[in-house]
């Protein structure tokens, strides 16, 4: 019987999108607050929270051995952040964006990926040295982060009455609403994906797809959650600033966990022409996708729609192969 998890499917949905809603309002009256670009609170508090699920969903299958699992939830959530959750985004609403605040998660991310593509390619295993390396990354970048933030201009002092009172009960409110809405995005994604799971294994899925697929929609959920409700409320940086840093995060931080906890090998079992499908495939599109987003808005300043045309368009012609290959 399907019913039970349908339903159990709908309500994690619910959590995500009340979630969504409650750490964007949180993030952003934390952003105001302390002058910090809405870019750079995406890419690290933002971040961090959308992406729990990521890190519960893979260190889970690390540690259960299914490593598969964890291996292609990590990318296959870097691909489906950039080339879906991103590419609504910018198709929806292309903007300027603050090049100074996105150069720091970009350098990152493609200094974390080329890392990662020579270990899966020159050695097909994730060590617990490799593990502790992302790891060791993901609190540089944190660190580097917070200086960037107290480097922030700010503005002048003598607009807001509030008293201190005031002020600290705001604040308690704000990290409250990121705190409530972080952990109804981690329950909501949790139900989400393992009845996702059991729904697509009771369809026959195979599981290297499932990896791919269905796990990685279901956790990136909460940054199409973020996303969406960024772009109603006004605050299409946050979005693009929590895509970015959630794409870093998986490699470094749910990547970095899964490794220590249990080192794993590059899964071999699906080939195309001979070659493993995540050397051939996979990784090249993770790449790709996220050039494709970050390298001309670096160039220019904004960000074009036909970016995410494109990127949309990459998507799903990699939906299409995962399933005809």
């Amino acid at each position: 019987m399907l019913i039970v998890p349908i339903l159990l499917f709908i309500l994690g949905l619910g959590l995500l999108i009340k979630g969504g809603d409650w750490f964007v309002d949180g993030a952003t009256g934390v952003a105001h607050r302390f002058h910090i670009p809405e870019l750079l609170i995406g890419a690290t508090v933002v971040s961090i929270g959308t992406t729990l699920p990521e890190v519960m969903v893979s260190a889970t299958s690390a540690v259960g051995g299914h490593g598969e699992i964890a291996y292609g939830n990590a990318i296959g959530s870097i691909i489906c952040n950039t080339a879906l959750i991103a590419a609504i985004t910018v198709a929806v609403r292309p903007a300027r964006i603050e090049r100074s605040s996105l150069k720091l998660p970009v350098i990152f991310f493609f200094l974390a990926a080329i890392f990662y593509s020579v270990i899966a390619y020159a050695t097909g295993f994730f060590s617990y040295a490799v593990g502790a390396i992302l790891l060791a990354v993901f609190v540089v970048y944190m660190v580097l982060s917070v200086l960037q933030a107290r480097r922030a201009p700010q503005p002048a002092e003598g607009k807001e009455q509030k008293t201190v009172s005031d002020k600290n009960w705001g604040l308690a409110k704000e990290v409250g609403l990121l705190v409530l809405g972080a952990a109804l995005i981690a329950v909501g994604a949790r139900l989400l994906v393992d009845n996702g799971i059991q729904i697509a294994e009771k369809l026959g899925v195979p599981e290297a797809v499932i990896a791919l697929t269905f796990v990685a929609l279901g956790t990136s959920l909460p940054e199409l959650v973020t996303a969406i409700t960024s772009l109603v409320k006004g605050h299409g940086s946050l979005s693009l600033g929590n895509v970015i840093g959630a794409n870093l995060f998986n490699l470094v931080l749910v990547s970095g966990v899964s490794t220590v906890l249990s080192p794993f090998a590059v899964p071999g079992s699906k080939l195309v022409l001979g070659v493993n499908s995540s050397l051939l495939i996979d990784i090249p599109v993770m790449l790709l996708v996220m050039a494709l987003l970050t390298v001309p808005a670096l160039i220019r300043g904004k960000l074009s729609r036909w970016q995410g045309i494109v990127l949309l368009g990459i998507y799903a012609a990699f939906c299409v192969l995962q399933f005809v290959l």
